[in-house]
């Protein structure tokens, strides 16, 4: 990277600590100039909201420099991991608009690993070790107390070079010997305490099949695939400033290429559970409809629900770069959504919960086309779309009251309002069912005020939007809401668990909505803003016959008004 390019990033915004790092690197040349990062997660479950900020840093960086980023499959566990995650991810990651400079697995390297264990246990440094893992859990010790060391500690080499090529070629059962570096019983750092390098699976891999029945544990293969690649920069979580120091051991013993590792703090939202296991629950239980559910905070839910990708990588730019871990409230996250979807939605009327309005002295026969501006909120727009209007409209249920409440503004008995771009209105009756309740609203219409304006200056206060009765598309819409109840869903009272908390109300379903066809029409768009609803997208589930709309996001923060009237 030119001196140029780093005296530009560094005008622009602030920088956070990482970032000070890779420019001190660059300005002394301690990486010959070269900013070389990798994303690896582990391919055993989908991308969910916590893995957007790593993909962010890790991609982000490179790129911010000059540098590049490779995607790497952390596969060294054949029990868990399966090619749907792998394909699930790669998608994701392209969707959140990053290229990687090399698609690698952990397992291309798993012939180097075993190579490098062999050295190790020839320097002294490794050894086979017969231990069961309660054995070993109890030899290592506790935080303050040292652990003791394993009676097959001091095999000599021969010895360990035999076991480990054996454990290789299959001749021992799952949990039978492990092979352990030799570094430290009494070390402080537990991390040290002879940790496991690798362990016996009878299980074949996804990708590989049963070449191997030894695979490395995460400590070994991730700084040497690090090293193996030329990463400059191991990026990660705070939970890795543990396991730095045998990251460091390792490559130092080795005597290869020592990148260096950064630790920040993970994205963790109100809200929200991204605990795998927890998620998994939620699927396999009927929580929710899949991994992919609106409501999920995977990769693949959130798109379905239509958030998008510049605002996800936004979110991370608001939240910034931390060495403390701290809970970001989400509606965080629906603001970076609201504020991206509000430049680029299309807006389109759509009534949820409709209620039939006859203008009484409009022409049985007659029909009339609007226009109405798609983009108001980019003034460099003027494109406008048509809407169909007649005799017979629906409005939302909440637009007309009999009684009248102080500063409601909408329609009811002997009121005029505007119908959104068509016509003013005016209340002079209505139809009631058996029960009472209101079934059909009468008006008059002024057909003087074409457009929804009036020629004479009257003023009227309430706008509200309609669709066609006659010409209206019937849609299915899914309003979501927060998964969870309580910001903290782990809270719980003694005896229960995380789904106590889960939101009873976090998805209504309204069968019979009406949209304009506008919205209807694929052709449009996928993303809509239904005017003064909230935005909305089309979902996969929709028909030809049958739109399906899910809400994305109310167009306020209603949540935070709902909790605290309660």
């Amino acid at each position: 990277m030119s001196e140029k390019m780093v005296e530009e990033t560094t005008a622009t915004e602030p920088l956070d600590f990482i970032r000070r790092q890779v420019e001190e690197d660059l300005r002394t040349g301690y990486f010959n100039g070269v900013v070389m990062t990798r994303f690896p997660p582990e391919p055993n479950g989908y991308l969910h909201i916590g893995h957007v900020k790593a993909i962010c840093v890790d991609f982000g960086i490179a790129e911010d420099y000059g540098g590049a980023c490779n995607l790497r499959f952390d596969d060294t566990n054949p029990v868990k991991e399966e090619t749907e995650f792998v394909e699930s991810m790669i998608e994701d990651i392209h969707w959140l608009g990053f290229e990687w400079k090399e698609l690698l697995y952990a397992s291309d390297y798993f012939d180097q690993l075993y190579k490098w264990a062999v050295q190790l246990i020839k320097d002294g440094k490794a050894y086979v070790d017969d231990l069961s893992p309660e054995e070993i859990r109890e030899y290592r010790g506790t935080l303050t107390e040292p652990g003791k060391n394993s009676p097959y500690r001091d095999r000599s080499v021969a010895e360990n070079l035999d076991l480990f090529a054996r454990m290789k070629n299959g001749e021992f059962p799952e949990e039978s010997r492990v092979l352990r570096a030799k570094i430290d019983m009494a070390s402080p750092i537990i991390n040290l305490r002879d940790p496991v390098m690798y362990r016996i699976l009878h299980t074949p891999h996804h990708r590989i099949g049963d070449k191997w029945c030894i695979y490395p544990m995460y400590d070994w293969a991730h700084g040497q695939s690090d090293s193996i690649e030329g990463i400059t920069y191991s990026l990660c979580s705070l939970e890795y400033v543990n396991h730095r120091p045998l990251y460091d051991w390792f490559l130092d013993q080795l005597g290869i290429h020592h990148p260096r590792q950064i630790e920040f703090a993970r994205l963790a939202l109100t809200y929200t559970i991204t605990s795998k296991r927890r998620l998994r629950r939620l699927v396999e239980e009927g929580y929710v409809s899949g991994w992919d559910d609106p409501r999920m905070p995977t990769i693949r839910g959130m798109r379905r629900r239509g958030y998008t990708a510049a605002a996800m990588r936004n979110l991370i730019d608001l939240t910034g770069i931390s060495t403390a871990n701290s809970t970001v409230d989400f509606s965080m996250v629906e603001y970076a959504v609201r504020e991206d979807l509000n430049k680029h939605a299309p807006r389109g009327m759509a009534v949820l919960r409709p209620l039939r309005l006859t203008v009484t002295n409009y022409p049985d026969d007659q029909e009339e086309w609007f226009d109405i501006p798609t983009y108001p909120q980019d003034k460099e727009k003027t494109t406008t779309h048509q809407a169909p209007f007649s005799r017979e409209i629906v409005i939302e249920q909440d637009d007309f009251m009999e009684d009248v409440p102080p500063k409601f503004f909408r329609l009811a008995p002997g009121r005029e309002v505007r119908l959104l771009g068509a016509y003013l209105v005016t209340c002079t009756g209505v139809v009631k069912d058996e029960a009472g309740q209101v079934v059909e609203i009468l008006c008059t219409y002024d057909p003087a005020t074409r457009g929804g304006n009036a020629v004479d200056g009257r003023k009227v206060k309430g706008t509200i939007h309609w669709v066609s009765a006659w010409h209206g598309v019937t849609a299915e819409l899914r309003l979501y809401d927060r998964l969870f109840s309580q910001e903290d869903p782990e809270a719980v009272e003694e005896g229960q668990d995380f789904t106590a908390n889960l939101n009873q109300h976090s998805l209504e379903l309204l069968d019979n909505a009406l949209v304009e066809p506008f919205v209807a029409d694929p052709a449009n768009g996928s993303h809509f803003q239904f005017m003064r609803q909230g935005y909305f997208c089309r979902d996969a589930d929709s028909t030809p016959a049958k739109p399906v709309f899910n809400l994305t996001v109310n167009l306020k923060d209603t949540w935070t008004k709902v909790q605290q009237n309660q």
